[in-house]
């Protein structure tokens, strides 16, 4: 965790932010300069003279721009090293003192260009013959304020670094917990298909265990296959439902009859992967295992309007206790719950999860998300 938070203080749209923040310094001291020569213009055009504008341009830039390049320069200092800013008294008394510094070499500088200009175009700059307390005073001025307008922008930066940082281990933290509720769905359907495995071995039905071994070998392949959390087709989930269902009735022989309905459009929707097969164990384990007669389980897949909708249905018991369930639950296991904390991560406040007893008897779920398809 720690490695990804310091990552994000150098991430492109840091790099952006300061490149911005030292193109807009420099664009406002060049704005600063056409003004301030321009009026020194028709000051000396309108007292003396009509005058060169060079001398006055250079006089302007060496003013602004000295200023826009030390507010890139305090601005990556506060970035490099926020002390600078802390409120304290000796941090105070640091910044006056290189105030004072700045502004009076500013200030020399200036002079050496009146003395230059005159030398050269016979023509001062503005006058500027001596240091008065004024002007070292408007340095110190414009000293605090490039200082102010820095701890301000260095304070939103911060804000903004601490949004993207928390916004980031938030998504690492989400994908972490899916990752884990997979991990606890799939070993659970793992062990239950080995032990029909080890019970068609021990009857003597290999043909069949080699089957439901095969069955098992395509999902496992297409678990694999996912490196991570994601959305596929449902086309493609629908492979991995088929070979599960192909398993269970392997095991169930002639008590479990099967019946999928979909539509093309359905299949090319995007659904999280392994979304229906815990709720299609659940069915069976809990509703067509309970059964003495015939057991139906009907899947149905369609898109209605802008959603996606899923139903799965059984003809068993419903929510009545099954045997040897604690406290008189009906022994739903964890997959439900696991697919509705899926379901909350992949559409926040964006999916139905329902169940119900239909007059007719079983159990039913469905379930609503929003209708995607797999981009080109």
């Amino acid at each position: 965790m720690e490695q990804s938070a310091k990552s994000i203080s150098s991430t492109p749209a840091s790099g952006a932010l300061h490149l911005r923040g030292a193109i807009a310094a420099f664009v406002a001291s060049a704005v600063m300069t056409g003004l301030t020569a321009g009026e020194c213009n028709g000051y000396y055009n309108s007292v003396h003279s009509p005058s060169s504008l060079t001398p006055l341009l250079l006089f302007a830039s060496l003013y602004w721009l000295w200023w826009g390049f030390l507010a890139v320069v305090i601005w990556w200092i506060a970035q490099r090293w926020p002390s600078t800013l802390a409120g304290t008294t000796r941090t105070f008394l640091s910044h006056i003192a290189i105030a004072c510094l700045l502004g009076l070499a500013h200030l020399i500088l200036l002079q050496k260009l009146v003395t230059f200009s005159a030398s050269i175009w016979n023509q001062t700059a503005p006058p500027l013959d001596y240091i008065t307390l004024p002007r070292f005073g408007f340095e110190l001025l414009l000293y605090g304020f490039v200082l102010g307008l820095s701890g301000m922008l260095h304070v939103q930066s911060r804000a903004h670094l601490d949004a993207m940082r928390s916004l980031e281990l938030e998504k690492q933290l989400s994908q972490a917990q899916l990752k884990a509720l997979q991990m606890q769905m799939e070993p659970h359907f793992l062990f239950n298909t080995l032990n029909a495995v080890t019970s068609l071995v021990e009857l003597g039905r290999n043909q069949e265990a080699s089957e439901t071994l095969a069955h098992l070998n395509t999902i496992l392949r297409k678990t694999l296959q996912r490196s991570t959390p994601e959305k596929i087709t449902f086309a493609q989930e629908l492979q991995v439902v088929e070979s599960y269902l192909a398993i269970q009735q392997v095991r169930f022989a002639d008590r479990l009859r099967v019946k999928i309905e979909t539509t093309p459009e359905a299949l090319e929707g995007l659904v999280p992967c392994f979304l229906l097969q815990p709720i299609i164990e659940n069915a069976i384990r809990h509703g067509i295992s309970r059964l003495e007669g015939d057991g139906l389980l009907e899947t149905s897949v369609e898109r209605i309007g802008d959603q996606l909708q899923l139903r799965v249905k059984d003809n068993g018991p419903g929510l009545k206790p099954s045997p040897g369930a604690p406290n008189g639950t009906s022994g739903h296991g964890i997959g439900m719950q696991n697919t509705r904390d899926r379901l909350s991560y992949f559409y926040p406040n964006a999916f139905n999860f329902l169940t119900a007893e239909p007059a007719t008897g079983g159990y039913e779920v469905t379930i609503q998300i929003p209708y995607e398809r797999q981009q080109a």
